[in-house]
């Protein structure tokens, strides 16, 4: 046991056999084997990587999110969930509030954050390129509620400013 002032008691199992952690310790999930049967929106293509079904989460959510090329998802928000995007391949434009308002774009490597109820909408920018991203939720509930909003015609441009990307 380390010595370090901390309790590591219960990083060690109750008395299981000598393998227990081989079995309920860290799990990787091959990317060929992400599960489609998860909540989705219209224009969308969701899939699971980590949920409790799968490995047993009790408080993430992750999987990939594809939208194709000039594609764009039917207005929705997450309920209680907090929600954290990583794009990885393509330009995505963000749309949100109450009639989906305001607009920004994020591009490979940039992270999107979307708190709770927030009512919003995924747009492909791209029109001949896949949008794919990571995302990351809150809950291992896929919580996905769709809204039937009338969108305003042009929405207000929201840049991104933050210490990388400066207004």
């Amino acid at each position: 046991m380390p010595h370090d002032g901390h309790d590591h008691s219960s990083l060690e199992p109750d008395a299981a056999p000598q393998d227990a952690w081989k079995h309920s310790g860290v799990r990787v999930i091959p990317g060929g084997s992400l599960d489609s049967n998860t909540a989705q929106t219209p224009g969308m293509d969701r899939r699971a990587a980590i949920n409790l079904a799968r490995v047993g989460a009790q408080k993430i959510w992750a999987g990939t999110v594809h939208i194709h090329a000039n594609a764009k998802t039917g207005a929705h928000h997450h309920g209680a969930l907090e929600s954290v995007i990583y794009i990885v391949k393509g330009r995505a434009r963000m749309r949100w509030g109450e009639k989906l308002e305001f607009v920004a774009e994020a591009g490979p490597g940039d992270f999107i954050y979307v708190p709770p109820y927030v009512p919003h909408q995924e747009i492909n920018a791209s029109t001949d390129e896949t949008l794919e991203c990571v995302l990351v939720r809150s809950d291992n509930e896929a919580v996905v509620v769709n809204l039937d909003i009338e969108p305003v015609e042009k929405p207000e441009n929201v840049p991104w400013i933050d210490p990388i990307h400066k207004a």
